[in-house]
């Protein structure tokens, strides 16, 4: 059975991260804490930001039924951002919470993020970390989430033109102003976690992270435990590569995996023939792919929490019962060999995805 969650309702007063929590009991989930406010959110997060973009065509009404369903099992904290769908993404949240009204605000911590400029059909994008552009993004999120304040605003990519003491500082008016509770940073090294934690306490700092992408693991998860910045695993399952079930030349024109170099060519070839590997160790284990490659996130690391994005409830429901997935240290340790680094092909995004990575 998964275990008990309660969802949270804030309240940040005299400009301090102090949460003050008001418990609303919903479905069972085991929990996790977020920064150093050390804020209850579910293990598991949920991306959204498939339901507007770059994974092909979707539907507003099944991607409204996935988010109710994830908030019936638990999963409390989701992940958004204003470039994803060009303020669709954001639109479609703030209907969710609007649907649910007061009760839902509060059992629901948001996650948005600042910094990606792009033209409508457009993937090519610039970085823009400025304070006026950061004030003005964060008053536009606020007006499409249809909230008072976001429980967690992030710098979605570094601009290295404007240094991160001008970048922070202007997240941490924000904190003050009572807009945001807390802030976060989006694959940044950890040099510059440690400068942006001088200015202020930055509670999560969000990269990828998978059984095919360990980066994380040479600094920044140790950084992240030391600092008390808790880390958010976005694409955990590899953009579905990992689940076994993706194969480029069936994917949509407008899905942006079409094109992506770990999913094509040799490096694609090389690539299925490890998830082959997973899936001989996952059905040994009763499990799926995709519910092994979230316990190896969560039996790793206590301060990890996944944020898999799906628009079905089918898929939701797999992730959800994988943080009942125990797996023993010999478990781990034969991923970690199947998945050593060397051994997956291919950059994980084409040269424009990697705009705005330190």
């Amino acid at each position: 059975m998964i275990n008990a969650l309660s969802a949270l309702r804030f309240r940040i007063s005299q400009g301090t991260m102090e949460a003050n929590c008001e418990l609303w009991k919903v479905n069972a989930m085991k929990q996790r804490s977020l920064g150093q406010a050390k804020t209850p959110v579910s293990t598991i997060g949920l991306g959204c930001m498939g339901m507007s973009e770059f994974y092909g065509d979707s539907d507003d009404s099944a991607s409204l039924l996935t988010l109710a369903r994830a908030l019936e099992l638990g999963v409390n904290f989701l992940d958004t951002a204003d470039t994803y769908g060009l303020g669709h993404n954001e639109n479609l949240i703030g209907r969710f919470l609007k649907q649910g009204g007061a009760t839902r605000r509060a059992q629901v911590a948001i996650a948005t993020k600042f910094g990606i400029v792009r033209e409508p059909g457009k993937y090519e994008r610039t970085i823009d970390n400025s304070p006026a552009y950061i004030r003005a993004c964060c008053d536009a999120s606020l007006q499409r989430l249809g909230v008072d304040v976001i429980d967690l605003y992030y710098c979605h990519r570094r601009n290295p033109d404007t240094p991160i003491e001008d970048t922070v500082g202007a997240m941490a008016d924000l904190v003050k102003a009572g807009k945001v509770r807390q802030i976060g940073l989006s694959e940044v090294s950890a040099k510059t976690l440690r400068a942006a934690c001088v200015v202020h306490p930055v509670a999560a700092l969000q990269s990828e992270y998978s059984l095919w992408t360990r980066g994380p693991e040479d600094e920044m998860l140790k950084v992240c435990a030391e600092l008390g910045t808790t880390f958010v695993a976005y694409s955990p399952l590899g953009r579905a590569f990992l689940t076994g079930t993706v194969r480029a030349d069936s994917l949509a024109e407008n899905d942006f995996r079409k094109r992506n170099p770990r999913f094509t060519g040799d490096a694609g070839a090389a690539n299925h023939r490890l998830v082959a590997g997973l899936g001989s160790f996952s059905a040994a284990r009763g499990m799926t792919n995709a519910q092994i490659a979230l316990a190896w996130l969560l039996n790793k690391h206590p301060h990890v929490v996944p944020i898999p994005g799906t628009r079905r409830i089918d898929y939701l429901e797999q992730n959800v019962a994988a943080t009942d997935c125990e797996l023993s240290a010999t478990d781990i340790a034969e991923l970690d060999i199947l998945f050593a680094p060397d051994r997956v092909s291919g950059p994980r995004y084409v040269k424009a995805g990697l705009l705005g990575i330190e």
